[in-house]
């Protein structure tokens, strides 16, 4: 087993917003002695701890050992406009998350953790939360010995592409969010380095097999 402080993490999806934040607070926190950002776009990021990974955002070819790591965090994402068609959506959401998980497993990584989205279910009426749904029970099916599943809300996130809805929606989250007790608290919006801060909490757990977590996490 590797020393606690001398770390190696992989992050699928490092130029979302969700990345993005990751890969801030991994570079920052000193448990880390590397990290490796599986990118199809160039960073524009230089540090010492940072191995940019390359890749075309559909083959994993050729990257073989590179994508060995302690903790693999899978933040790939997309939306079914931003994709242009379901068929595409699918190819990012559900087989492009499912074969980074299967390159890191077949490199040894034993702890994977996914940001998946509140609502997910394979009976839901929204194709989204069916793809999403599949994607969690496939990853169950990959073997790591230890799995966490986040379900995060709204996500509030400065981008240039935000649509009206999701604009409105970040308003109001001040508002909203206070309402939201019980098991409704799981609707709250939540910030980019909120998800982000959970994840890295989750991978310093010692725990086996898979889990579901909703945000902000249990106690």
């Amino acid at each position: 087993m590797p020393r606690d402080t001398a770390l190696t993490a992989l992050v699928a999806g490092p130029t979302g917003a969700v990345g993005q934040a990751l890969l801030a607070q991994l570079l920052a926190n000193p448990r880390y002695a590397r990290v490796k950002a599986l990118s199809r776009r160039p960073l524009g990021l230089q540090h010492p701890k940072l191995e940019e990974l390359r890749f075309d955002g559909e083959s994993l070819a050729g990257l073989g050992s590179s994508l060995a790591a302690d903790e693999v965090y899978c933040c790939l994402g997309t939306t079914q406009k931003q994709a242009g068609s379901k068929a595409a959506f699918e190819r990012v959401d559900y087989h492009l998350v499912l074969a980074v998980a299967r390159a890191a497993k077949a490199q040894g990584a034993q702890k994977f953790l996914v940001v998946s989205a509140v609502g997910a279910s394979l009976r839901s009426p929204s194709f989204y939360s069916r793809v999403k749904a599949r994607t969690e029970q496939a990853l169950r099916e990959v073997g790591f010995e230890t799995l966490h599943i986040l379900r995060p809300s709204l996500l509030i996130a400065h981008r240039d592409d935000l649509r009206p809805a999701e604009w409105l929606a970040m308003q109001l989250a001040p508002l909203l969010n206070p309402l939201l007790t019980g098991p409704r608290e799981r609707y709250r919006a939540v910030t980019v380095e909120a998800v982000a801060a959970a994840m890295i909490a989750l991978a310093s757990r010692n725990t086996v097999g898979a889990e579901v977590h909703h945000l902000p996490l249990a106690d």
